[in-house]
């Protein structure tokens, strides 16, 4: 049974994207669900968008802009979508800066999406070389974060 769409929400999700920044947002209830996305430059996922809008910040280097003497396996990924904070709070020092010991599982920053605080692990143990992200900046799904070799 098909079910037309609500291009009211469609609107309103579109817009929450827009404000908070974030590349996606998926809402579901019991019988259906809904995900709003930004264009990437694949046209495999442009062309498979409910709706789009526009992109209002810059990302910081990813992976492939990184200098080729980082090991992909060195660079913290960002697992979500949201805005990056390298402090607990406003008044604390970083989770990490770069020098820092590390251990797999220590927690070297915080993305928050939607409002929930996403605490973000160290993915190997090491040093921390570059910290690719600033405090409150919106970052992208499998952006780079962290180099730690």
């Amino acid at each position: 049974m098909s079910q037309e769409v609500d291009s009211d929400l469609v609107r309103r999700l579109a817009a929450l994207l827009e404000e908070t920044g974030l590349g996606e947002l998926e809402y579901a209830t019991n019988d259906w669900k809904i995900r709003v996305a930004r264009p990437k430059t694949s046209p495999l996922l442009e062309t498979n968008m409910n709706t789009s809008a526009a992109t209002t910040h810059t990302p910081t280097p990813n992976k492939e802009e990184l200098s080729p003497e980082h090991q992909n396996d060195q660079i913290l990924k960002s697992p979500m979508v949201g805005t990056a904070y390298l402090t607990p709070d406003p008044s604390s020092p970083p989770f990490v800066k770069v020098g820092d010991k590390v251990g797999q599982g220590d927690t070297v920053m915080i993305i928050e999406a939607m409002k929930v605080m996403n605490p973000i692990l160290a993915h190997r143990s090491g040093v921390v070389t570059e910290v690719l992200v600033k405090a409150s900046e919106p970052v992208e799904f499998n952006q780079g974060l962290l180099i730690i070799v």
